[in-house]
């Protein structure tokens, strides 16, 4: 079973994520996938907005992740891109992080699947040729 939804603008990309936080408790995981470009980013600064948070969000590319903690649930924002192996996601206190009570969100989640709980949503964004975003939720389980 899969959801899915096609994001014109960036803006609507916003209001995705936006829409998407006021589904989101303590303790849940988003995966975000799709290649550069797709709007992972994108879509984590609208979840953490609708999370009530007013931080800059920037991709943690090279901190391997970012906190957010002036919103509704503490964010905890993972960008697996320069990971090599999963240890080195373990390293930065990924499984006492699962075990906090807010949101975690990994871009780049599909590199290490492995390590994610059964009951993570996962998303798949693909840039369209038009300059539009498709995003799917793709139900496991």
């Amino acid at each position: 079973m899969s959801t899915s939804a096609t994001l014109n603008t960036p803006d609507a990309t916003l209001a995705w994520g936006r829409d998407l936080a006021a589904s989101l408790n303590a303790g849940d995981v988003v995966a975000l996938c799709g290649n550069l470009g797709a709007g992972k980013t994108q879509a984590t600064k609208g979840i953490v907005e609708g999370l009530g948070s007013s931080a800059a969000v920037t991709s943690p590319t090279f901190t391997l992740v970012h906190e957010y903690a002036d919103g509704r649930l503490p964010i905890f924002h993972f960008d697996f891109y320069r990971m090599e192996r999963a240890e080195e996601v373990l390293t930065v206190g990924w499984d006492d992080i699962l075990d906090e009570p807010g949101v975690v969100i990994i871009e780049w989640a599909d590199l290490f699947p492995d390590l994610l709980p059964l009951h993570t949503r996962w998303f798949h964004l693909t840039a369209q040729e038009d300059g539009s975003r498709a995003v799917e939720e793709r139900l496991l389980g």
